[in-house]
């Protein structure tokens, strides 16, 4: 064992959802809570990367470079990078499989290509020829945007050294593995490695890379959630599966707002920008319809009109069901309370299903008021003002809390012919655009009284 001179391999349990290491088998991941998520890793000594010694600088003498952004094509990309790509940034895209991450890649290689120069775009998954026909189904013609199908770090990191592109794409990080590793591509040690050393050639060569990854269900994959921590940007695409439109999220940003989101629709020809996602999200409501509403919502800096829809129907069990898709679950019970305990509605029999329209996910307690009042209005079955927008947290004694930049949503529902807006009653004065009728209101009752 000496005659090498090496440390020995080691072996170790490595959980494939967050990255936690345990020298032995666990049935559940403590930090992330997964079940039988801890596969058996064998770990070698690393590998002493050779390089210049930096010494340390102080911070008033540091000179300020890479700072320009390189703007995209692509505005609603833009808008959730914070105005572009930071030259030398590692940017991670993740998403379910299928849900376009690999569309968006492609389109955003090719407007860069047209725009900037050569592009370099590495497909782990697809052939060269595979890759063409997307491309062709796509639209995209290609000038400028070279491909290259290969899995090995080396490899690829050679190719890029020579190209010297202004944008590299990796698709994905986990068919991408790294030889000297004694594990298999996908791992957590080889995602985590290759991706250590993607961040390093970009920090050298300044040229921004994408990498996409892939999430799981059952974590036998690694997913991106391991990696948020070592790149620069995590984006996030989400969607319904049976809903053309997708989200794209921000959710660690070093160099913007983690809070802004962008819009797209999923057609044939890939991804197209939503330049109004208030207009898309209601254009297929109904006028008066018993149990919805209309509820303007805040995505960062944007904010948004979305349509609330609520059922409620007897239950043939014994225990009344509570659904909630788009809205967070405790929030729709915390609702659901508040209207049995201090509205009086009798909901202890009856099963609750929400939903928000064109499979978007809001989190915030701005919505509170609209699902209360779409609940409100299915169960007495009467429909809600078809020109009304609301917006309110609701609290645990039936009161209503105001929201953060009321202003901002009162001015999207002008802006997009509503006629009232109901808010909390605030002790400051809040101004209405012209147009649109200002009624506030301090409880729920009151609330539901104006509203239906």
């Amino acid at each position: 064992m000496g005659k090498s001179g090496k440390s020995p391999l080691k072996t170790t349990f490595v959980c494939q959802q967050c990255g936690k290491e345990s020298p032995k088998w666990l049935g559940r991941c403590p930090s992330c809570h997964e079940w039988n998520s801890f596969v058996e890793t064998t770990v070698a000594a690393p590998s002493r990367v050779s390089g210049r010694e930096n010494a340390p600088q102080e911070l008033s003498q540091v000179a300020a470079g890479l700072s320009d952004r390189l703007p995209l094509p692509l505005t609603e990309l833009n808008r959730v990078l914070g105005g572009g790509v930071v030259a030398g940034s590692l940017v991670l895209i993740g998403g379910d499989p299928g849900i376009g991450k690999s569309t968006l890649l492609l389109q955003v290689s090719s407007l860069v290509a047209q725009a900037k120069g050569k592009v370099a775009y590495v497909s782990g998954e697809e052939t060269l020829s595979q890759i063409r026909l997307r491309a062709e189904r796509l639209g995209v013609k290609g000038e400028g945007l070279y491909l290259l199908a290969e899995t090995e770090l080396d490899v690829i990191l050679s190719q890029l050294e020579k190209l010297s592109p202004s944008l590299a794409i990796i698709d994905s990080i986990q068919a991408v593995y790294f030889p000297e590793l004694d594990a298999a591509a996908g791992s957590i040690t080889q995602v985590r490695e290759c991706t250590l050393r993607l961040m390093k050639w970009a920090k050298q060569s300044a040229v921004p890379v994408f990498i996409a990854g892939h999430v799981t269900k059952d974590g036998a994959i690694a997913g991106p959630r391991v990696l948020e921590h070592i790149v620069d940007v995590v984006l996030y695409l989400e969607g319904e599966p049976f809903s053309a439109y997708r989200v794209l999220r921000g959710v660690k940003n070093r160099f913007g707002s983690t809070n802004e989101v962008g819009v797209f629709e999923m057609k044939e020809q890939g991804l197209i920008e939503v330049d109004n996602p208030s207009l898309a999200f209601l254009s297929q409501r109904q006028g008066e319809a018993i149990g919805s509403t209309v509820v303007s919502t805040l995505e960062g800096t944007r904010p948004l009109l979305v349509e609330i829809q609520a059922l409620t129907t007897p239950t043939a069990f014994g225990l009344p069901r509570r659904t909630a898709n788009g809205v967070d679950f405790n929030r729709l019970i915390l609702i659901t309370a508040v209207l049995t305990k201090r509205v009086g509605l009798r909901l202890g029999n009856q099963d609750i299903i929400v939903n928000v329209t064109g499979g978007l996910r809001i989190a915030e307690p701005a919505a509170d008021l609209g699902i209360a009042l779409a609940i409100a209005s299915s169960f007495r079955d009467v429909g809600a003002d078809p020109q009304l927008v609301v917006v309110g947290e609701v609290g645990l004694s039936g009161e209503l809390r105001t929201v953060p930049q009321l202003e901002r949503r009162v001015a999207e529902a002008a802006r997009m012919g509503f006629e009232r807006c109901l808010v909390p009653k605030t002790g400051g004065k809040v101004s209405a655009p012209k147009g649109i009728e200002l009624i506030t209101v301090s409880t729920l009752r009151e609330a539901i009284g104006v509203g239906l």
